[in-house]
C-alpha cells in the first residue's frame, strides 16, 4: 500500500498539514521549555518526506520550518500508524533527521546545521515502551565511551493512553485526536460520537461539512469492521443533518470505488459490456474514464 491510498497517512496530512491546526497542536502539546524558545508565528510546512518507500504503509511524516532561539530550525513529526509500535524508532528517526540535514546542507550551503526537534505521534493498542533516547538502544554503554556516541531524545505522544482531559486545543484538533486515539479501540463508536459533538463547535458551517467528510473518509477506510449503517446510526444520535451528509459521502465513496475498479478493468483491456456488468456503471461513464486514462 502506498501513502497515496493509506487512510492514516491521508488523515494525518490533511489535518496537521493545515497550518492553523499544526500551530494549535504545538501550542497545546510541546513542553513549555520549548515553546518559550520557538517563534510559532514563523511556522511553515515543508513539502518533502524523508521516509523509506517500503515503510510508507506504517509511517507518515511532516516537516515544519520554524525559528528556534532566533535561528532556523525544524520540527519533525513522525506518525506511526500501526496498531503496535516499533522498538527501534529512535534509530529510524535519526536516519530521517540525517536525511533532512543532508538535504538542507546541499540546498543552503551553510557550515552549520539547523536544530531539528523530533516528535512521534502514535495511536496503537499497545502502550508505547520504546527507547526515548538513542543511547538506550546501545548495549552496556559506559561513561568512558558515552561522549563518543551520538545521542538525542524525541517527544512521544501516545494518543491511545490519553485521558479525556488530555485532549486539548480547538475543535478541529480535538476531533482529530479523538478519532485517532479511538480508531483501534473496541469502544470506537463512543469515541466517534464524542468527536461529532466536538465537531458541532466549528463556527463555519462550510468548514464543518468539509471536515466531516475528511473524518468519514478516514473512518470508512481505516475501520473495515464498521458498516455504513453503524456510522449512520451513531451519527443520527448526534445530528440528523450530519446523518444525511454521511449517507451522501458514503455513496460518493462507493462511486469512487466502482470507478477505480472500472479503471483497472480498462487497463486489463476488458470490453465495455463486461465492465458495465462488473461495476454497475453506465456505458457513458466507462467511456469517460477510458478517455481520462488515454489522456
Amino acid at each position: 500500500m502506498s501513502n497515496i491510498n493509506n487512510p492514516h497517512d491521508k488523515f494525518f496530512k490533511e489535518v496537521l498539514g493545515d497550518l492553523e491546526t499544526s500551530k494549535d497542536f504545538i501550542k497545546n502539546y510541546l513542553p513549555s521549555e520549548l515553546l518559550n524558545i520557538i517563534n510559532i508565528d514563523k511556522l511553515k510546512i515543508e513539502k518533502d518526506s524523508f521516509i523509506d518507500d517500503k515503510l510508507e504503509e506504517v509511517f507518515s511524516d511532516l516537516l515544519y520550518k520554524v525559528e528556534i532561539q532566533d535561528k532556523e530550525g525544524y520540527l519533525y513529526f513522525l506518525f506511526e500508524h500501526k496498531s503496535y509500535h516499533s522498538s527501534k524508532i529512535a534509530l529510524q528517526l535519526l536516519k530521517y533527521m540525517l536525511r533532512i540535514w543532508e538535504s538542507k546542507f546541499k540546498q543552503d550551503k551553510k557550515d552549520n546545521l539547523p536544530i531539528i526537534i523530533p516528535l512521534v505521534i502514535y495511536h496503537g493498542q499497545r502502550e508505547w515502551n520504546g527507547a526515548l533516547n538513542l543511547n538506550d538502544l546501545l548495549v552496556n554503554i559506559s561513561e568512558v565511551v558515552d561522549k563518543y556516541v551520538p545521542d538525542y531524545q524525541y517527544l512521544i505522544y501516545d494518543l491511545s493512553r490519553y485521558s479525556d482531559d488530555e485532549i486539548r486545543g480547538g475543535a478541529k484538533l480535538r476531533v482529530f485526536l479523538e478519532i485517532l486515539r479511538g480508531v483501534f479501540r473496541e469502544d470506537f463508536i463512543e469515541r466517534f460520537k464524542k468527536a461529532l459533538r466536538v465537531l458541532e463547535e466549528l463556527e463555519e458551517k462550510e468548514k464543518g461539512i468539509e471536515y466531516f467528510e475528511v473524518i468519514v473518509r478516514y473512518v470508512m477506510n481505516a475501520k473495515e469492521d464498521l458498516s455504513v449503517n453503524d456510522l449512520e446510526k451513531a451519527t443520527k444520535e448526534i445530528s440528523s443533518e450530519r446523518s444525511e451528509e454521511l449517507m451522501t459521502i458514503a455513496e460518493k465513496l462507493r462511486e469512487e470505488v466502482r470507478e477505480d475498479v472500472a479503471k483497472n478493468l480498462l487497463k486489463m483491456n476488458l470490453n465495455i459490456e463486461e465492465i458495465e456488468e462488473a461495476t454497475g456503471l453506465s456505458k457513458e461513464k466507462i467511456l469517460e474514464l477510458k478517455r481520462r486514462i488515454a489522456n
